[in-house]
């Protein structure tokens, strides 16, 4: 089932995408190189490689969110797939990710299929959040729900959130060269008073699919009361992000 909403992520969470442009630095795309974008969201950091010169090619699981990729940049190739699903073999001079890989729960399969989609030579280029990325909203989550709800089955989180070594040692036993790896704390602004509300409602839709919609405002405001002294400033709210770049080349 598809919960993205590729109108709240346009709206409320073009941080993602702006954010990604430090990302973009590091891939530093050339004229007429073939760049694969894993989980390209609505197209805007495929757009802007394409600007760039490279030939791209944006893929991701969500339909709702290539639809949309596909209204706002009809020139460019966008396909619907999962990151598991993908069949490229030695096509890409780079493949690149912002901000998606700590969705993907088997890391090494997916790894996988990124190594072979590159040619010899070629180049993996990623951002994603790491090890206790917004561990304090995950933990009011948590702690809110079970207050809540004591009888409801336990939350399952959707994501993987590893330690920089326990990454690139993964790159490594999939046959990358792990070359640049950084690991960094990026507390970030979320947009408006309903901040907080409209990331859980983003992010953590899937994790809260089974609460009606009167238990998820009272769940949202639980945790709003819990974390406004810590992630509440300047009316503003924060995001405790921690973000991991890696780049690993394939011989």
């Amino acid at each position: 089932m598809d919960f993205w909403s590729s109108n709240l992520y346009d709206e409320r969470h073009s941080f993602v995408s702006n954010l990604g442009k430090g990302v973009l630095y590091l891939l530093s795309p050339k004229e007429g190189e073939r760049i694969l974008d894993v989980g390209c969201g609505t197209g805007d950091l495929a757009n802007e490689i394409d600007k760039m010169g490279a030939n791209i090619t944006g893929v991701d699981r969500s339909s709702n969110m290539i639809q949309e990729a596909q209204n706002k940049y009809s020139n460019l190739h966008f396909q619907a797939m999962d990151v598991y699903d993908m069949e490229f073999h030695n096509e890409f001079d780079a493949v690149f990710s912002n901000a998606t890989l700590h969705w993907v729960t088997k890391p090494k399969q997916a790894l996988e299929r990124l190594y072979q989609s590159l040619h010899s030579g070629g180049r993996l280029v990623v951002e994603f959040g790491g090890k206790d990325n917004v561990l304090y909203i995950r933990q009011a989550i948590q702690e809110s729900y079970h207050q809540l709800f004591p009888t409801y089955d336990q939350l399952e989180e959707p994501w993987y959130f590893p330690s920089i070594g326990e990454y690139t040692s993964l790159m490594e036993e999939v046959g990358l060269t792990v070359s640049y790896a950084r690991y960094f704390t990026r507390p970030t602004p979320l947009d408006g008073e309903d901040g907080l509300k409209n990331w859980i409602f983003m992010f953590a839709a899937g994790m809260l699919a089974h609460l009606n919609d009167a238990e998820k405002e009272q769940l949202v405001k639980r945790v709003e009361q819990v974390l406004k002294p810590t992630l509440y400033k300047d009316q503003q709210w924060l995001a405790d992000y921690c973000r991991i770049q890696v780049i690993g080349y394939k011989k």
